[in-house]
């Protein structure tokens, strides 16, 4: 029993640090590397303002058509092989940014980039979360979600030391060096998917969704939620740069985002234990608008930092409790909702940025853009709290349809 319980408890930190390690590489380094390179390559690959806001959009259709293909996917077995595959990919996809100064290869690398950080966030999530739960473990994603803040913070301290020796090409080609050591454990640690449909105690484990109201509402607060999100990360760099007396600071700005986002998964879900999934989304969406005001309500350097920290530390607990929720909703399919809300989150990441560029261009700055992306942030909090009205509501419905049917089975027996 003893040494049952030593495997189980190695196995469930095998199982998450390849959770960890492929969000480090998928999203860290794959696709959240780019932001922090971006001054570098302007700097010395001649990469132009406008193409690095294609660059951007590209990446963010790769992750929404990853998305869209992971909530069609019902089947383990393909979800591990894809998974896989989004690994490898994510290696090759940080190599070639490093082997040409050609816009539509680094397009390409920026596409397959979102393809594979679509793999390590859902389909990814999806796998660790069926074992956890199949296991008897707690089906919560915290842990494995510090992966994305040490996979950014590491990316930001890994450029601030080696910008002294190194071009933009042989950062790329240092990220790539990390990349293929990343990869090792994401791949050899997370075991085939077990497709028998009952926990290792035998019990089924059977699908439980919400009403359709209670999804559309969910995710039209994931879109708010998306919006309020890539508005800061898109421009925390370039809104730090920009203020007076920062510039060369916005380096600084994005490793702080990664340090407030890598123990802040794990924090929301103690939260979320104790008060409960939707109280613990409201009070991270209104943290949010705080970290994205900030830097526009005061223009100092502690201001735009204490911003990009609170930023990351409520971001990133969002997506990994609307993830878990999902989860817990579909245990046998959990990427087919887990797809269904990041679409709803990722039509925001198209959006959001274009109309920022927009209202910056107009308005010659960013504030505009953060004070609409605040809005739109609280909106999705009050959506958030409608919920909890909603899930009273389902609740009731349900209870009341067991009782009638219990009163119609007792009326066939006399």
């Amino acid at each position: 029993m003893h040494t049952h319980a030593m495997t189980l408890a190695t196995q469930r930190l095998q199982v998450l640090c390849s959770g960890i390690f492929s969000l480090m590489l998928t999203l860290g380094v794959a696709r959240f590397a780019y932001t922090p390179m971006l001054p570098q390559m302007q700097a010395q690959a001649g990469l132009g303002v406008a193409d690095a806001g294609w660059l951007a959009a590209i990446n963010y259709a790769g992750y929404l058509s990853g998305a869209l293909l992971a909530s069609f996917i019902s089947d383990l077995r393909y979800k591990d092989r894809l998974y896989r595959l989004g690994i490898l990919l994510a290696v090759f996809s940080t190599v070639i940014m490093a082997t040409s100064t050609n816009l539509w290869v680094w397009g390409i690398s920026r596409y397959v980039a979102g393809l594979s950080s679509a793999a390590g966030m859902l389909l990814g999530s999806a796998l660790v979360l069926n074992w956890l739960m199949r296991h008897g473990q707690r089906s919560e994603l915290g842990i494995q979600f510090s992966g994305i803040g040490i996979g950014i913070a590491l990316c930001a301290a890994l450029i601030a030391l080696l910008n002294q020796w190194l071009d933009w090409r042989g950062e790329w080609l240092a990220f790539s060096a990390l990349a293929v050591l990343l990869a090792v454990p994401a791949l050899r640690w997370l075991p085939p998917p077990d497709t028998s449909g009952k926990t290792t105690s035998g019990m089924a484990m059977t699908d439980s969704p919400p009403s359709r109201l209670y999804l559309q509402v969910f995710m039209a607060a994931y879109f708010c939620a998306g919006i309020g999100y890539v508005v800061s990360a898109t421009f925390i760099v370039a809104i730090v740069e920009q203020l007076p007396g920062l510039s060369g600071r916005g380096n600084l700005a994005f490793l702080l985002l990664g340090i407030g986002a890598a123990p802040a998964c794990i924090l929301w879900d103690l939260i979320a234990r104790r008060f409960g999934d939707l109280n613990a989304l409201i009070t991270a969406a209104l943290l949010q608008v705080v970290g994205i005001l900030l830097p526009v309500l005061h223009h100092g350097l502690w201001a735009a930092l204490g911003g990009a920290w609170l930023f990351g530390a409520t971001f990133i607990g969002m997506v990994s409790l609307v993830l878990t929720m999902a989860g817990r909703y579909y245990p046998t399919r959990p990427a087919r909702m887990m797809g269904r809300m990041t679409l709803a989150y990722g039509v925001a990441q198209i959006i959001g940025p274009a109309l920022t560029g927009i209202l910056a261009t107009r308005f010659g700055g960013y504030a505009v853009g953060l004070w609409c992306a605040a809005a739109v942030m609280m909106l999705g909090a009050l959506l958030l709290f409608g919920l909890k009205f909603i899930e009273r509501r389902d609740r009731r419905e349900k209870q009341d349809s067991i009782s009638s049917a219990c009163l119609n089975v007792g009326g066939n027996n006399e």
